[in-house]
């Protein structure tokens, strides 16, 4: 493996005491559903009865695609940095969420193909003025691609100095959801039919564009895994009944990354991976960053158990996504807009689980029958 990260599973010992204390809260077993399910998880992330949310943060990556350049996405790619600045001025949807919600936003710019130097509310952590068109050749060298994971993770270490132990990530990429559907396709193994949606509005004429751009593409990454050395694994290899199970080489794995996915994409994926080792919890967004995590997953399974799956968005394929990966979303709101406006939605929920946990009096308490 390329890039090495120490995942742990979270130590289960507390779970029995967790539980009891969540069971003896005054109210009938189980009846605040997903809150308890999350107390249970931030309980276990922060090896606590008594869970806290600290200083949240929402980390945006931006960064440019080659690969719109073959008019995969409705949107033109100054679209990208013209956004960038909207977010340093304050406007975006990202940034009244943030408000909203008390994080602190960091946008970070990994790979626009934009001077945005001037602006000093962007962070200029350029790799370069966005990726290589995939339909010929890898998206980025593998020197790229350690650059960018450890961009994202140096960015969380940054965060937890700052004392902040909850993350929310977001994107801003034009053509971003074609390297996404194939990532899902790929790691999921699911017919790339079944992984590409409309991303910023595609008529149904454009979705079958895309889907033949991207066939191609992937011909010619099937073509390079023999040039690389790096036998493909077929699915009868690989596949588990259950597709969240599914093994594959991390080599493999990560020429995938690599070969398709954003710098901003790959920041992210560093972020997430980074934040899991330090036992931060990772609030994931819709189709974009649930491929990012998918792609986490699969390197470093342990990972998962640092996450919160936040939205279910409106773009295709991404319900099965989620499903692949046994995730269960706190929302689904319709949204597909990104940036990361669905985790920062459900952001209230995961405070209302913290606040149930905290705040709630147990049947001695509160002097209540105990009646189960």
């Amino acid at each position: 493996m390329i890039t090495e990260f120490y995942i742990q599973q979270p130590d289960k010992k507390i779970r029995p005491k967790a539980l009891d204390k969540i069971d003896n809260l005054n109210k009938p077993k189980g009846s605040l559903g997903r809150l308890e399910e999350l107390a249970m998880q931030l309980c276990l992330i922060q090896q606590t009865l008594a869970p806290t949310l600290k200083h949240p943060c929402h980390i945006l990556f931006g960064g440019d695609h080659g690969i719109e350049k073959e008019g995969v996405s409705i949107s033109p790619r100054e679209v990208t940095w013209q956004q960038m600045i909207n977010f340093a001025k304050g406007g975006g949807g990202v940034n009244m969420f943030c408000r909203q919600h008390g994080f602190r936003l960091k946008i970070v710019d990994v790979g626009v193909d934009y001077n945005l130097s001037s602006y000093s509310d962007i962070r200029n952590c350029k790799i370069a003025n966005g990726t290589e068109n995939f339909l010929y050749k890898p998206a980025m060298s593998q020197v790229q691609y350690i650059e960018a994971i450890e961009t994202g993770s140096s960015l969380i270490d940054e965060c937890i100095e700052e004392g902040c132990n909850i993350i929310c990530l977001g994107e801003m990429g034009i053509a971003n959801t074609s390297a996404s559907s194939i990532f899902m396709s790929l790691m999921g193994n699911i017919p790339l039919s079944e992984c590409i949606g409309a991303g910023a509005g595609l008529a149904s004429s454009g979705v079958e564009h895309k889907k033949k751009i991207l066939e191609k593409a992937l011909h010619g990454f099937r073509e390079s895994l023999q040039k690389e050395g790096l036998a493909e694994h077929s699915a009868s290899e690989t596949q588990d009944k259950d597709k969240s199970k599914n093994k594959y080489s991390p080599e493999y794995l990560e020429y995938i990354i690599r070969y398709f996915g954003g710098f901003e994409m790959v920041a992210a994926i560093g972020a997430m991976l980074r934040a899991a080792e330090k036992k931060i919890t990772v609030m994931i967004d819709g189709f974009i960053m649930s491929a990012c995590a998918l792609a986490a997953i699969r390197l470093y399974p342990n990972s998962q158990d640092y996450m919160i799956f936040c939205h279910c968005s409106n773009e295709g394929g991404h319900k099965k996504m989620l499903e692949i990966m046994q995730a269960s979303p706190l929302l689904n709101l319709g949204l597909r807009l990104g940036e990361g406006t669905g985790a920062l939605c459900a952001y209230p929920i995961i405070e209302s689980a913290v606040r149930m946990i905290n705040e709630m009096n147990n049947f001695a308490e509160a002097k209540i029958t105990k009646y189960f």
